[in-house]
């Protein structure tokens, strides 16, 4: 006798489309054809101006005088605009403070937020409430530039890497985000650990933390791109030159059109071009970010609808 063996159900493609809900009518050929063109259009206007500004850092002074400025089309390339600036002086300075300024800012702020977060999202922690009206209302209001700048100074800020750290350190959206998703998260989960024993901090640390990696990856993304980003308070709180970070120094190299102190040889003897440092500056603040997003891409659904909607 013969075994009938039952046929595996066929798999849906990981490529492929979703499911349509059955009132959603299938697309035509034409909508699909015109959202395809749509799109191209825009990858290409986002693409397009990076491409030129890779090319031309990689391109040498002869390149770029032959094509009048920014390179489309490349013709050899060469290293040597990333490897003057990276070989010492005053951008590869700005790189590390702005990468250690960067890593300890999201840390801080990331600290700050998810507790505050959490104290807000229980309903029975003490004057929770208050605290977050206090909250909104500085989303709505604030004491202005003059204010804030008297008051770093007088806690002696001034010339001090907090300054780059301490006055934006908390951001109320991502307090109200990160409370959405822990309001979210199954009061009986909580309940059944404090009967267990375990107190806010182990339930924060083991419990809550865990079940929120999508919306943790979301906001420290949005507080690291806002640290590497941020030349504001540098450029109103420092007055050292030396303890700038890398998006000042590229903003006085874009400014002066001139190449920072150390690279002027290189370009006086014809080997390097001055726009070509300032194209591979550019690359280099925007390298981390293009780096990092599409890591925390997929979690950004997840992360911020669900903590923007949920409480």
């Amino acid at each position: 006798m013969t075994a009938v063996v039952d046929k595996p159900a066929n798999k849906p493609r990981p490529w492929a489309a979703p499911p349509r809900p059955a009132w959603e009518e299938e697309p035509s050929r034409a909508g699909l054809a015109g959202k395809g063109i749509a799109l191209s259009f825009a990858c290409l206007a986002i693409l397009f101006p990076l491409w030129i500004v890779v090319v031309t850092s990689l391109s040498s002074r002869k390149t770029i005088d032959e094509a009048g400025g920014l390179v489309l089309v490349p013709k050899g390339i060469t290293f040597i605009a990333y490897r003057e600036l990276l070989g010492g002086g005053q951008v590869t300075r700005a790189a590390v403070i702005s990468i250690v300024v960067t890593l300890v800012g999201t840390l801080f702020s990331m600290a700050v937020s998810v507790l505050c977060a959490y104290g807000l999202s229980r309903s029975g922690s003490l004057g929770h409430r208050w605290i977050l009206m206090t909250l909104l209302a500085t989303m709505f209001f604030s004491a202005g530039l003059i204010p804030t700048y008297l008051l770093v100074q007088s806690l002696g800020l001034t010339d001090s890497y907090l300054a780059l750290i301490l006055p934006s350190a908390v951001s109320v959206f991502n307090i109200l985000v990160l409370r959405g998703f822990f309001m979210g998260i199954s009061q009986e989960l909580v309940d059944s650990a404090r009967i267990d024993g375990a107190g806010d901090v182990r339930i924060l640390w083991q419990i809550v933390m865990p079940l929120s990696r999508a919306v943790l990856a979301v906001i420290t993304l949005f507080y690291a791109v806002g640290y590497w980003s941020a030349w504001f308070n540098a450029s109103l709180y420092l007055n050292d030159q030396d303890m700038m970070p890398l998006q000042n120094v590229m903003i006085q190299l874009v400014q002066k059109q001139e190449a920072p102190v150390g690279l002027g040889q290189a370009i006086k003897t014809g080997q390097l071009s001055g726009l070509a440092v300032q194209m591979a500056v550019m690359v280099m603040a925007l390298l981390p970010v293009a780096v990092l997003s599409p890591f925390v891409q997929r979690h950004f659904k997840k992360g911020m609808l669900t903590g923007a909607v949920k409480g």
